[in-house]
């Protein structure tokens, strides 16, 4: 296969091309920015910068790459995470309009299949006024349904892969929630009824892997641990596989005063099933818990 990934250079991005380039495939990685481009390089990968944004200059890239697949992986995240609603709107723009000018771009240059890489918190699914943000929940129903209208008009073969929470050991935010642990910052929460869908990064890309080929068109999956867990239980993990003292307790309005935005995300209710992902995908997660992810994690950093 010649696969394109936009946002090849991301947290999800870069792994998932190493992974695609071993499996023998040629790939070409599209960002904005020269971010990671030696890596990239030394990966044996095509590197082309375009904004996807910029609708003509991104025509122009795709095009030139002749991709035969293409996976959607872009987002503008902060790199110290999110913390208010206004961080998410950059990353909102190009799941609706970046992802207009992607597919675009795809069809234009004749590629077969188009894979989008989705967020499982902010998907129709987690209905009920669960979602922690409306405009990216609309945002990433606007990137869901232009991929799966393309499909039901024939142009393309869309699959929608709904992830849950990445966590690694080169995702940002579980290096940051390490540290915070260790220092005894982060906190569990009383009572925490929390069920959030996580996914290891590493079988997030085995997942999208297998999407490219095995994945019927319109396909839509949640790619999700076995188990989903409260945040309180996550601290509570790193605690122990750090040898860290006991997280601080707190009564669960606190957050809501201090972070709002965070107590919102961190408070969804959505337990998911990757049953779907294993029958049509054969697809199943190296580590179906967080606890295992975490306990592979921790012991190659000791």
């Amino acid at each position: 296969m010649n696969v394109l990934v936009a946002g090849g250079s991301g947290t999800i991005g870069f792994p998932l091309v190493r992974a695609l380039v071993r499996a023998g495939h040629q790939v070409t990685s599209l960002s904005r920015s020269a971010a990671r481009r030696r890596e990239l390089v030394e990966l044996g990968v095509s590197v082309v910068q375009a904004d996807a944004l910029n609708r003509d200059a991104l025509i122009a890239a795709v095009d030139a790459a002749r991709p035969t697949h293409v996976i959607h992986e872009l987002t503008a995240l902060p790199k110290d995470g999110v913390r208010r609603s206004s961080d998410i709107d950059p990353t909102n723009r190009l799941r609706t309009d970046g992802t207009r000018n992607l597919l675009e771009a795809a069809v234009r240059a004749g590629a077969r299949r188009f894979v989008v890489g989705s967020f499982a918190i902010l998907s129709d699914r987690a209905g009920g006024g669960t979602a922690p943000d409306s405009a990216a929940a609309n945002a990433v129903g606007s990137m869901e349904k232009q991929v799966l209208d393309a499909t039901e008009r024939g142009a393309i073969e869309g699959v929608v892969l709904r992830y849950g929470l990445f966590y690694g050991p080169d995702v940002p935010s579980t290096v940051s929630m390490i540290d915070m642990v260790r220092k005894r910052r982060l906190p569990v929460l009383r009572n925490d009824e929390g069920q959030l869908p996580l996914i290891h990064i590493d079988d997030a890309v085995s997942a999208t892997v297998r999407a490219l080929d095995h994945a019927p068109a319109g396909g839509v999956y949640d790619i999700v641990d076995d188990r989903a867990v409260s945040m309180s239980e996550v601290v509570r993990t790193i605690a122990e596989f750090t040898g860290s003292r006991s997280p601080l307790r707190v009564p669960s309005w606190l957050p809501k005063l201090i972070a709002p935005y965070m107590a919102r995300m961190t408070s969804v209710r959505l337990p998911l099933s990757n049953s779907r992902a294993a029958a049509e995908l054969g697809w199943r997660p190296a580590y179906p818990s967080m606890r295992e992810g975490l306990a592979g994690i921790l012991r190659k950093a000791a």
